[in-house]
């Protein structure tokens, strides 16, 4: 079994990657892969609806000069697939909202290729506008068939300067038991797949 975790900040390693590396240090611990992929740095653009993923159904974006069809391959071979992003405007950032029109088509062009994939969304905010960048990754996973496993609270850590989110003893722990409730879905998942 296998996560792999997409961290849409602009920022590498700053709140949103402390938040994602706790889920995934959880889910390490109960012996599954993990991996984390930071689009700080990287290309990426939004969807022009041009709707040739729908006519091709290769399960790739037509558009293959930036990073979504490599993040598309990872969320194929991915079981548990987790989307963090800091609150800008209140709402996700400008890639990850990128990410989720590409892949999204790519994904109902191919007969909804991530249905029953685990899916998690991770939020890093200063103050407000987290519930609707929250809901924003959710409805992403639900409208591909995915899964979404619960935690203590929401998925939401509170922070400015990097490391900030450390100090939010609730969102740390909201992260530590979001990581082990991905692992036991998962698990559960895996076990009835044998059935």
């Amino acid at each position: 079994m296998k996560v792999v975790a997409f961290n849409g900040s602009p920022r590498k390693d700053g709140n949103t990657a402390i938040l994602l590396k706790t889920v995934l240090k959880e889910i390490e611990n109960e012996g599954i892969e993990t991996e984390l992929y930071q689009f700080a740095g990287k290309k990426i653009h939004g969807c022009i609806a041009c709707l040739k993923c729908f006519k091709n159904k290769n399960r790739k974006c037509a558009f293959d000069d930036d990073i979504v069809n490599e993040c598309i391959d990872k969320m194929s071979r991915a079981d548990g697939i987790i989307i963090g992003s800091p609150t800008y405007f209140a709402d996700v950032t400008s890639e990850i909202k990128a990410f989720i029109d590409r892949t999204g088509y790519v994904s109902r062009a191919n007969d909804c290729m991530f249905s029953y994939k685990v899916g998690a969304a991770v939020v890093a905010v200063r103050r407000a506008g987290a519930i609707h960048t929250f809901d924003t990754i959710n409805h992403f996973f639900l409208i591909g068939g995915m899964i979404i496993p619960g935690s203590k609270y929401w998925n939401i850590g509170y922070g400015r300067n990097i490391g900030d989110v450390e100090g939010d003893k609730e969102g740390m722990e909201t992260m530590h038991d979001l990581g082990k409730k991905i692992s036991w879905l998962l698990k559960k998942i895996g076990a009835a797949d044998k059935i």
